[in-house]
C-alpha cells in the first residue's frame, strides 16, 4: 500500500459514465473496471431510490449529491492509496445537474459548482439507441431519452470535458469504450499539478 505522501501525490485518471437512464451505464461501468482492474465508484442514487416507496423530488437533490460525493470521494481515496492509473465511475454530479434542471428546472448553484471542481478526464456518453428497460422507480420517463441525452451533451459541452459517444450494439459501446480509455491511459498527463485534489 502507498504511503499517505504517496497517495497524495498520486492522482487516478477519472472516467465517468454517463447519461440518460437505461442505456447500459452500470453494465458496463463495471465492466470496464474488471477489464481495467480499476476501482469502481457506484451511483448513490440508485440506492438511495430503492429504500423509498414514492419518487423523488426537489428536497433530495442535495442529498443525493453529498451522498454522491462521498462515495467518488472514497474510491479516489481507494485509487490513490492503490497508485491505480484508473477510476470509473458510474456517473457523477453531471447527472444531478443534468436531472435537477429536467425535474426542478434549475440544480442548487453548489452542486453546478462542484461538478465543475469535479470535473472528470474523460466522459463516456451513452446514446438512447437501445432499449428501454424498466427498473422500479429508478426510471420512469423513457419518453424522455432523447431530451435528457441533449441536456448531458450541453452540460458537458458548458465543462469543457472530453466526451465520447458511445452508441450501438453492446459489444461495439464496449469496443469504443474500451478504446477511448486505452487512449486516454496512453497519453501523456498533461493535468495541472493542484488538479484534483485528493479528496480529504
Amino acid at each position: 500500500m502507498a504511503s499517505n505522501v504517496e497517495a497524495a501525490q498520486h492522482r487516478p485518471r477519472v472516467v465517468v459514465l454517463i447519461g440518460p437512464e437505461s442505456t447500459g451505464k452500470s453494465t458496463l461501468a463495471e465492466r470496464l473496471a474488471s477489464r481495467f482492474s480499476a476501482p469502481l465508484s457506484l451511483e448513490f442514487a440508485r440506492e438511495y431510490v430503492a429504500q423509498r416507496t414514492t419518487t423523488l423530488d426537489h428536497i433530495d437533490v442535495e442529498t443525493i449529491a453529498r451522498g454522491q460525493m462521498a462515495i467518488e470521494d472514497a474510491a479516489y481515496r481507494s485509487a490513490a492509496e492503490r497508485a491505480a492509473p484508473l477510476l470509473i465511475k458510474d456517473t457523477d454530479l453531471v447527472s444531478t445537474v443534468v436531472y435537477a434542471r429536467h425535474y426542478d428546472g434549475h440544480a442548487p448553484p453548489w452542486i453546478e459548482r462542484a461538478a465543475t471542481e469535479r470535473r472528470g478526464d474523460l466522459y463516456l456518453l451513452c446514446e438512447p439507441d437501445v432499449p428501454w428497460v424498466p427498473d422500479g422507480l429508478q426510471r420512469d420517463r423513457p419518453h424522455a431519452r432523447g431530451e435528457l441525452h441533449t441536456r448531458f451533451a450541453a452540460v458537458l459541452s458548458t465543462l469543457k470535458a472530453t466526451v465520447v459517444a458511445i452508441a450501438g450494439v453492446w459489444e461495439t459501446r464496449e469496443k469504443r469504450a474500451v478504446a477511448a480509455i486505452t487512449g486516454l491511459v496512453t497519453q501523456p498527463d498533461r493535468r495541472a499539478v493542484t488538479r484534483p485534489r485528493l479528496p480529504r
